[in-house]
């Protein structure tokens, strides 16, 4: 499952499957039985039935070959020459099966191949089947072996056609090319489907790769989506405190207070309303998405001022404007930050925001609050909002330092990156 809902599934083979051999075939598409779910048995292509008809013809075209010799071999007898031709066509029909018993097939045309040599061709078709399809440590032992009995064969069976010595290497030199052929083939099956992993493993990170991205958007999001919403429940659990604890408050300020804790909450559905949606985009485009810069800072400001805060804003920036827009973004996230905690934590005390810096100097932003007379009820899970802070500062390039003052206040010093 991806992390939209879908699920994920390997890319489809597209090309000619019948030009190529079933088992690469089958491991490019990865075709499973519908019944147990297991790979099932490659089916052959029209290439694979091409291949084996011409395993055949050989096999019988060498069985042929060696039956004419047999028969003009007067040193024969009549019995061996029966058997031997005998075996030699059950080897040629055994072909058929090489692909499924690849081993067993090897194996059993050792001593058969010992007894009919009409059945050479066969043998050699089966060391290339078991030489594709098999590792090689089963190709060493049964080539080893049919190596090893080529001596013994022309010992106990002479060749009429070529001496001992001739018959014995054109045979080991048979048996090696058969089995060097096959390397070959199987080595170049085997670079295909790596090509195919390596391609699936590709998509396979590329896809992990958007879903990172993905959810690291999401993140971002709810940090953006914390800092809005804090400050905005913040002022309203101010002025719902205020006509709490002052009911018998002039009508007009209980009026404004009740305003203001209306506009609020508007301001947060309406926040809310633009994050959800920016969530709920198939895009990344960040339209419609709240994106406050420095230039916000002084509307920041008023709006504590109205909810009873005293704020005291010292901006040195000439041009507000020019700071990128990251930088204002994440300046005006610390002052938004702290400004909530100092309403949260230390309320009714005095707030001073400073802002100075250049281009070239970077750009610096200080929120100090002194000490409160009291001592606030502890908020549950306090502290969250200017670690994530901090974490965002670092991604530009800058610091975010906060901590307690000498005369019992709170201070938060962010310096950041004005290039």
């Amino acid at each position: 499952m991806t992390s939209d809902g879908t699920t994920w599934e390997p890319p489809v083979f597209t090309a000619r499957r019948w030009w190529l051999p079933s088992a690469v075939a089958d491991e490019l598409t990865e075709v499973l039985d519908p019944d147990t779910g297991r790979r099932s048995r490659p089916r052959r292509t029209a290439r694979d039935w091409i291949v084996d008809f011409g395993c055949f013809f050989l096999a019988v075209g060498l069985w042929l070959g060696v039956a004419g010799t047999l028969h003009s071999d007067p040193h024969t007898p009549r019995l061996l020459v029966a058997v031997d031709l005998l075996l030699g066509a059950l080897s040629c029909a055994t072909v058929w099966v090489r692909r499924r018993w690849p081993l067993a097939l090897a194996v059993v045309m050792l001593p058969v191949s010992f007894v009919a040599s009409s059945a050479a061709g066969a043998q050699l078709v089966a060391l290339f089947t078991l030489t594709v399809h098999r590792p090689f440590r089963y190709v060493a032992w049964i080539g080893g072996a049919m190596i090893a009995l080529v001596p013994v064969f022309y010992w106990w069976r002479p060749d009429p056609e070529m001496s001992y010595t001739g018959a014995v290497v054109f045979s080991v030199l048979l048996t090696l090319l058969t089995i060097g052929w096959g390397m070959f083939v199987r080595a170049k099956r085997q670079l295909m489907l790596s090509l195919r992993d390596r391609a699936r493993r590709a998509e396979t990170e590329a896809r992990l790769r958007a879903e990172q991205a993905q959810r690291l958007a999401r993140e971002a999001i709810a940090r953006e989506m914390h800092d809005v919403l804090a400050h905005r429940l913040s002022l309203l659990s101010v002025h719902a405190g205020a006509l709490e604890f002052r009911p018998e408050a002039p009508r007009e300020e209980i009026a404004r207070a009740a305003g203001v804790i209306r506009e609020s909450a508007h301001e947060a559905l309406q926040d809310l309303r633009e994050i959800i949606g920016v969530l709920r985009a198939d895009g990344s485009d960040d339209a419609g998405r709240p994106q406050p810069t420095l230039a916000a800072l002084e509307a920041l400001v008023a709006e504590c001022r109205e909810a009873g805060m005293e704020v005291t804003l010292t901006d040195t920036v000439t041009d507000p404007a020019a700071v990128p827009a990251s930088v204002g973004r994440t300046a005006y996230r610390i002052a938004q930050e702290a400004l909530t905690n100092a309403r949260k934590h230390a309320p009714g005390t005095r707030v001073t925001v400073t802002v100075a810096g250049a281009p070239g100097d970077g750009l610096d932003i200080r929120i100090r609050n002194s000490a409160p007379e009291r001592e606030a009820p502890h908020v549950p899970g306090s502290g969250q909002g200017l670690i994530g802070l901090t974490e965002r500062a670092t991604l530009i390039g800058g610091t975010l330092e906060h901590g307690p003052t000498p005369d019992g206040g709170f201070e938060v010093r962010g310096r950041l990156p004005w290039g």
